[in-house]
């Protein structure tokens, strides 16, 4: 039976407006100001002041601008501290673009193997239809680049700059994803049509020509070879010539990314705790690094990332960074705004809570660098973000560890400081991972900028 609003319910309502104190306070404020600075709490900024116990020096922020490369930007910031240090090159960046370029054509590939794979499948099954809605895109996860570089390497950003649709890459997303969804259904008629595996591979690779030539003239041609040039930080003149991208991430950067895994605290019932994890369709890369995920508790991820920085190494991590944020204040503190007090009204919800209900998930990935600790406890840590020098405190970010707690989902943990029990809980998992549905909050792309 349909239960309409009626008139005599809203007269109610109105009539219960004067039951809260402060309705008319609230009103002028929000009315004027917006709910945010209405409802924002100036001691929030001042428990957030920039300083830290714990700190890793990392030099200029960079800037992944108009794109949704965060996850890109930041894990290669992860890599590009230690070569700014061991070669002395101030401020030195690895090119985003040239992963980049790799992402989405690998991205494009592995659309269109899932979409034969699923030929079989009506168009609206749910799993078809979530191919078909985002062929590609600009987010990704830690081991979605490590699978690029261990396929393609990497280059310094000087060899392959960025261009106008890297920076900016809502056009080259949309033509890539309107070619892609129109090949798709030819292959999906190819394989119904009973066309041989020859045929349809052949026409793909056809397709995947498109795709490299569309990504070719938007971004550039990669190198195969290239000089690395430069003057340190003492003025003193390198050169490294012909050298390969693979050459170069082996040389310069060395770092062992099999000993980098991908932790997540997701406090869900399916989602029982020391076991690993992977999902569905999530990837980029055909035939190489699969996406896995051991789960650990909150305090677990935390002890793990404050061993970690104690040991030099920054953390990239992965994170819903819309909520409870300040982006030029650069705060990120779930007292920032109190909006249950603004409206009198109950906003709680546990973290499990959050993720089944869609309230939250991942939307972004930045680098831990800092943490203050208080009696051997974290009260706010030091993060860097890929936004550029002019948010927050010149690119870098205070997180509150309440926020941790509340909106932290992802921490990439080097297995050197791993407890022997977790290190045998993923080794135990990772080669048959719980493979969750392709929708779950687990799969989520950080993207956002």
């Amino acid at each position: 039976m349909v239960k309409e609003i009626t008139s005599e319910t809203i007269d109610n309502f109105k009539a219960d407006l004067s039951n809260h104190s402060a309705f008319n306070v609230a009103s002028r404020a929000a009315q004027e100001n917006g709910i945010f600075k209405a409802s924002q709490n100036l001691q929030a900024t001042i428990d957030l002041t920039p300083t830290f116990s714990v700190e890793i020096e990392t030099g200029k922020p960079s800037d992944q601008k108009q794109s949704g490369r965060c996850w890109m930007f930041s894990a290669l910031n992860t890599m590009r501290h230690p070569l700014q240090k061991n070669y002395k090159i101030k401020d030195f960046e690895l090119s985003q673009n040239y992963t980049n370029f790799w992402d989405k054509f690998e991205k494009s590939n592995w659309f269109f193997e899932n979409v034969i794979a699923s030929a079989d499948k009506p168009l609206d099954d749910r799993k078809v239809a979530f191919l078909f809605t985002t062929p590609q895109q600009d987010g990704g996860q830690w081991d979605m680049l490590c699978g690029l570089i261990e396929k393609y390497g990497i280059v310094p950003k000087s060899v392959y700059p960025e261009t106008f649709n890297a920076t900016s890459s809502a056009a080259l997303n949309d033509t890539l994803n309107t070619l892609l969804r129109k090949d798709g259904l030819e292959l999906r008629k190819l394989v119904n049509e009973g066309k041989s595996a020859e045929e349809v591979e052949a026409r793909k690779l056809e397709m995947l020509n498109d795709v490299f030539r569309i990504l070719a003239i938007s971004l550039g041609v990669p190198p195969k070879k290239f000089n690395f040039e430069y003057r340190d930080d003492d003025n003193v003149y390198h050169i490294d010539k012909d050298i390969t991208p693979q050459e170069f991430f082996k040389k310069y950067v060395n770092m062992d990314l099999d000993n980098h895994i991908s932790t997540i605290n997701a406090p869900t019932e399916d989602k029982p705790f020391h076991k690993v994890f992977s999902v569905e369709y999530l990837g980029n890369v055909q035939g190489g690094r699969q996406v896995r995920h051991l789960n650990l508790t909150v305090d677990e991820m935390k002890d793990l990332i404050i061993k970690q920085l104690q040991s030099g190494e920054v953390v990239w991590f992965g994170s819903n960074v819309v909520k409870d944020s300040e982006r030029k204040a650069g705060l990120l503190d779930t007292e920032l705004y109190k909006r249950d007090e603004l409206f009198d009204v109950d906003f709680s919800m546990t973290k499990a809570e959050r993720l089944v209900s869609g309230e939250s998930m991942m939307d972004h990935a930045m680098v831990i660098t800092g943490v203050d600790l208080v009696d051997g406890k974290p009260t706010k840590w030091k993060i860097e973000n890929s936004w550029g020098e002019k948010a927050g405190f010149k690119g870098y970010f205070v997180m509150s560890d309440k926020w941790f707690e509340t909106f932290v989902y992802q921490a990439v943990i080097n297995t050197a400081i791993l407890p022997e029990d977790l290190k045998k809980a993923y080794e135990d998992g990772k080669d048959n991972p719980i493979e969750l549905q392709p929708w779950d909050p687990m799969g989520a792309l950080a993207f956002n900028y």
